[in-house]
């Protein structure tokens, strides 16, 4: 099966307004009709960014799970809570609903966005032909769930605001939630960074590769 890709047409597309045009080459850089930004057939160094991005988000991942992201002080004495540690007394406390949510959330998603984001990459990088439209589905799911990885944050904000409100106790942000609010803006930076039009680039070449391998290797025909 052989795809038609814009570019191939002689087409371009506007990374500012999204506005498709037919390439014109010349020595100045081709500006949009629409909005006047500069026109590139590719995002530029757009591997060499997403890779950035996902080393830092990679880095900073670990010590997200394993500072405390709340720190609760009272009459009682003073606490810190992990995601993790947080998720374990959801459970044992019965809302096991709320321990789901906050563990897919907070945990798994933010893993399976690094993963996949990184599947994508190297694939590109390698100029992989292997399965485009998978790869494409995968990247709008990453990026359709990348806000919800922000739940855990919100919890936090949400439970200082109300344990202030009742004078219980004093609650306060611990460096886990700076370096996790950290790990989902990079991640959903990254897929920005990332242009899915680089899955594309070579399919037609692999498929123009295959049938002519096929053609060698296949007997005369009578």
């Amino acid at each position: 099966m052989k795809y038609t890709t814009a570019s191939r047409a002689g087409f371009v597309a506007c990374h500012a307004c999204s506005r498709v045009q037919p390439r014109v080459r010349s020595k100045e850089p081709q500006r949009c009709t629409r909005c006047g930004a500069v026109l590139h057939r590719r995002n530029p160094d757009s591997l060499m960014r997403t890779w950035a991005l996902l080393i830092a988000a990679a880095v900073l991942y670990i010590p997200a799970n394993l500072l405390p992201v709340m720190h609760t002080s009272s009459l009682l004495g003073a606490e810190d809570d992990t995601i993790m540690s947080g998720v374990v007394y959801f459970w044992t406390s019965g809302d096991w609903p709320l321990a789901i949510i906050v563990f897919v959330a907070s945990i798994l998603v933010p893993m399976l966005k690094l993963t996949v984001l990184a599947l994508l990459t190297i694939t590109a990088q390698r100029h992989s032909t292997w399965r485009p439209l998978e790869r494409t589905k995968l990247y709008r799911i990453v990026e359709r769930i990348g806000r919800w990885s922000m739940l855990d944050i919100f919890v936090i904000t949400l439970t200082v605001a109300l344990v202030r409100f009742k004078s219980l106790a004093v609650i306060t942000a611990g460096p886990g939630a700076l370096a996790f609010g950290s790990v989902v803006i990079l991640t959903m930076i990254a897929s920005m960074q990332f242009d899915p039009r680089l899955i594309w680039d070579d399919v037609d070449k692999g498929t123009g590769d295959a049938a002519r391998a096929n053609r060698n290797t296949s007997g005369p025909t009578t």
